[in-house]
């Protein structure tokens, strides 16, 4: 009788780990900035159809990078719990911490128990009626949930693109914020167009639903100027 194959545990987690780093490193990079009116979400993505960053609920948004199959269902199911949510309490008790934190212990569970982890990574964004009150929380393959102050970076080379983007300051305007977002995208070698990028914003407000996506005409104008 031949013996099962034996993996350690350790080695299983590094297995998976380094499946899901390589999956998220073949995607395109997603920055998010604070600004002086709210916070700018900006992705490398050409498709017009496919998009990278979506509202979740009314000061919240959702941005993912990696495989997009997998991180459009988290996004769904993100907007049924909110949604849910909202309408059993309040409005005002849907946050991005919880929201956060139910991303996290999903993408745990598939990363701890399932064959194949998620390739991906997610950001959740809340804008606050000030600036003390912004969050942006990184969720990363394996659930770990990193709280990220000012600017939070997803994708292959996050942390070479966040010295990028170093200089970024909360009192920046969204036209500064996204220069430096597209700055810290592109590098020195490459040139990034109005075409080639997702933008999209939440802006501080009195009004209920803050998220506003910005069309190739709105982006090209804040390069150009």
């Amino acid at each position: 009788m031949s013996m099962p194959y034996y993996v350690s545990p350790e080695q299983m987690m590094q297995d998976r780990a380094d499946y899901a780093r390589k999956g998220i490193a073949r995607g395109r990079s997603l920055i998010a900035l604070q600004y002086d009116q709210g916070i700018v979400l900006v992705a490398e993505n050409p498709s017009s159809t496919l998009r990278k960053i979506s509202e979740i609920y009314d000061r919240i948004a959702f941005a993912g990078v990696g495989k997009y199959s997998e991180f459009d269902q988290l996004r769904v199911a993100g907007v049924r719990a909110a949604d849910l949510k909202g309408y059993q309490f309040s409005r005002q008790d849907v946050d991005a911490r919880s929201l956060a934190n139910q991303y996290a212990q999903l993408i745990a569970t598939t990363f701890t128990h399932e064959v194949k982890p998620l390739e991906i990574e997610i950001l959740v964004v809340e804008v606050g009626a000030s600036q003390e009150g912004d969050r942006l929380y990184r969720i990363m393959y394996d659930g770990t949930v990193l709280d990220e102050e000012r600017c939070a970076v997803i994708g292959g080379e996050s942390e070479e693109m966040k010295n990028r983007a170093s200089g970024a300051k909360a009192s920046d305007t969204l036209q500064t914020a996204v220069k430096t977002a597209v700055s810290a995208l592109s590098g020195q070698s490459r040139t990034l167009v109005a075409s080639d990028l997702e933008v999209a914003i939440l802006e501080r407000g009195p009004q209920r639903r803050c998220f506003r996506r910005l069309a190739d005409s709105n982006v090209e104008t804040l390069l150009s100027a």
